[in-house]
């Protein structure tokens, strides 16, 4: 059978512009999100560490000779699943020092190691001298996939450039957008093919992955896993408590050790199933107080649709369910476009009890608030209204004005309201 065609990611201008500039790229992110495929098409000598019958040839051959692993064949080298020789980061680090050039190794892996955990685009300076970076690759966006048309960018609205516009998507479609998510392998596939793919993943992750780190030692218990995953998945897009998901967990016989809770989602965190959405602090005009808790998400929305067995027919017995998952599908996607341009998305709310779905803060400085609606017009307007008034609260002196505010929905039209709010349909945004 001949091979998918590859869908072409916003993530590959990243890989090819830090290979241009760096020494090293270590790509992260959850399984079967396109790592290895991606990387694979910019490396010219590929080790890959997946298949057993290799691993430890390879494993060996780091050991013994790191230099000779290293310079295994013609650069970039990518190591695939390179978790599994952690032990040769140092030497990573070395053999990119030594010559300075770009663009020698890209490594990918589905798990945090200790080794790298630390390493980030803003720190890097101090564990690969700033020759080495880190780069998340997330599951695809909608833009990605096509079936957003793209007519709404971040980068233009943020410049001031706006023209109304049009989506055929709707209601129905975002119900199965949620339960199928980004993942590579459900794009253009019949619907019962696409929609396996995360109830795959997620029985994956709870049968399996969740009890293989080395570094978080828990005792395999299914049942307890099912159970994180599905308080999880009922807490998606809320800032709730570490006390609040495990109190879900329990029943009245039954009892959930905190610290045993805590390793669970710590090692969700490590596999990249769950990525937690930041507070944003601005400076504010009043003494209202920001709450700074995060809010909780899964890396691909379908994961939590997945743990709660919604299928995109079910998701509208429970309408404040899709409301959730709907809006961490946005979030979703508001990251993957804030990536390519150097923005960082997080969530305002303060002690008024108002809150913005996200905020976009761009690498100049400048942010735009955000919120998400599956209502109507009257639940738009009142989102409109309190994104102007929470920017209205905001310190602009120290701040500046927002680049913009915005709603998005799942309705068809994109336009702006007399109070310049823009309404945007999600099937109509891009980077």
């Amino acid at each position: 059978m001949a091979n998918k065609k590859y869908i072409n990611r916003l993530f590959d201008e990243t890989v090819q512009f830090t290979l241009k500039s760096k020494g090293a790229l270590v790509i992260v992110g959850p399984k079967w999100c396109g790592k290895s495929t991606t990387a694979s098409r910019y490396a010219k000598t590929i080790i890959d560490l997946m298949p057993l019958d290799s691993r430890q040839d390879y494993l060996d051959l780091a050991k013994i000779a790191p230099s000779n692993f290293l310079n295994y064949g013609p650069k970039p080298i990518l190591i695939d699943e390179w978790q599994h020789v952690s032990f040769i980061w140092d030497q990573i680090k070395y053999e990119v020092d030594k010559t300075s050039e770009f663009g020698q190794y890209i490594l990918t892996g589905s798990v945090t190691d200790k080794s790298n955990s630390e390493l980030s685009e803003e720190n890097s300076r101090h564990t690969g001298n700033g020759r080495i970076v880190r780069k998340m690759m997330r599951t695809l966006s909608l833009y990605e996939t096509g079936e957003s048309n793209g007519s709404v960018s971040l980068s233009d609205l943020k410049n001031g450039i706006f023209d109304s516009s049009f989506t055929d998507k709707g209601l129905d479609d975002y119900a199965y957008y949620i339960c199928r998510g980004g993942w590579p392998l459900a794009i253009n596939q019949n619907r019962d093919v696409s929609l396996a793919q995360a109830k795959d993943y997620c029985e994956v992750v709870i049968t399996d992955d969740i009890f293989s780190l080395k570094d978080i030692p828990l005792r395999k218990d299914e049942q307890r896993a099912r159970k994180v995953m599905r308080s999880y998945a009922r807490n998606v897009s809320i800032a709730a408590t570490d006390e609040t998901l495990r109190d879900d967990c329990t029943s009245t016989d039954e009892t959930f050790d905190k610290d045993v809770f805590a390793k669970y989602i710590n090692a969700l965190k490590n596999l990249y199933v769950i990525e937690e959405l930041p507070a944003w602090n601005p400076n504010l005009r009043s003494r209202t107080a920001i709450r700074t808790r995060e809010t909780r998400h899964f890396t691909d929305p379908s994961i939590g649709a997945a743990a709660l067995g919604i299928t995109p027919e079910g998701i509208y017995k429970d309408i404040t369910t899709f409301g959730l998952l709907f809006e961490s599908l946005v979030v979703h996607d508001l990251r993957v476009y804030a990536d390519t341009i150097g923005a960082h998305v997080y969530k305002y709310r303060d002690s008024k009890r108002r809150e913005a779905d996200a905020v976009i803060q761009f690498s100049d400085g400048s942010w735009a608030l955000i919120e998400v609606k599956l209502g109507g017009d009257d639940d738009i307007q009142a989102a409109a209204e309190n994104l102007v008034k929470i920017a209205k609260d905001i310190d602009n002196e120290k701040t500046g004005n927002p680049a913009f505010l915005m709603v998005v929905t799942k309705n068809k039209v994109a336009y702006r309201m007399d109070n310049g709010v823009y309404v945007v349909p999600l099937c109509c945004l891009k980077n």
